[in-house]
């Protein structure tokens, strides 16, 4: 059998656990501008938006393994909705911490991202989102979406491993930056749905059902952490 070469693994750890070269501050402008282009014009929104379904969902499925309960399986679909099925106490902390974490993901994984890029760690982020999509994968229950998350993981480990410095700068502060700002567009879009009279089984109106409180709140928790992830990636990433 062939040995395994201790250089190579400690090139390998060097360049996943390593810091990169800090980007020019003119590319993060110009990625939050491409973040934000991608946000902004519902045309465009309706195709992007998947990603922050896949971080929406996973971060369902995630909370659920965390507190313990049974998760069945993760279906997205194509009109960007999703469905995270898990089992366990139809009540307590461990239901109300997992219906929570909807809308919550993708802001906060924005943030954490914001906050490994901030310690130029663009290569470790992008293997961690590789990861986190493998794993993600295993509980998909339907073509689409194991379309989608194939597709996307596929992304970040091409980047990872093709790309020079340069071009993993660029694709990691785009998707930061998208999911930071694509973060705050759902829970207004909610609040949205509610005014007319619809979405009467969202997170929100589960997360009221559990906690024996109007709705309004959870909804306002949703935009609290969304524009205070923005706010505080945001300062990670410009300060360069």
């Amino acid at each position: 059998m062939a040995s395994i070469d201790p250089a190579s693994l400690g090139d390998l750890w060097d360049r996943v656990f390593g810091s990169q070269p800090a980007p020019d501050q003119w590319l993060v402008i110009v990625t939050a501008a491409v973040a934000l282009v991608a946000v902004v014009p519902h045309a465009l929104w309706r195709l992007s938006r998947n990603a922050i379904t896949i971080a929406h969902e996973g971060g369902h499925g995630l909370i659920a393994l965390v507190t313990g309960r049974r998760l069945d399986g993760i279906r997205l679909h194509s009109d960007t909705s999703g469905l995270t099925v898990s089992r366990g106490r139809p009540t307590g902390i461990g239901m109300i911490l997992t219906a929570a974490a909807g809308y919550t993901a993708p802001p906060l994984l924005g943030l954490g991202g914001a906050w490994l890029l901030s310690a130029h760690r663009i290569t470790l982020l992008l293997w961690l989102a590789t990861a986190l999509l493998l794993a993600m994968l295993v509980m998909i229950r339907n073509a689409y979406g194991a379309l989608t998350v194939v597709l996307t993981g596929a992304a970040f480990l091409l980047i990872s491993w093709l790309t020079g410095p340069e071009v993993q700068s660029a694709f990691a502060y785009t998707a930061v930056w998208f999911l930071l700002l694509g973060g705050v567009r759902p829970a207004f879009e909610l609040q949205s749905k509610r005014g007319r009279g619809g979405a009467g089984d969202s997170d929100a109106d589960q997360l009221g059902r559990l906690t024996h409180t109007p709705p309004l709140v959870w909804l306002l928790f949703f935009h609290a952490v969304s524009l205070c992830s923005l706010i505080g990636g945001g300062r990670w990433l410009l300060d360069v």
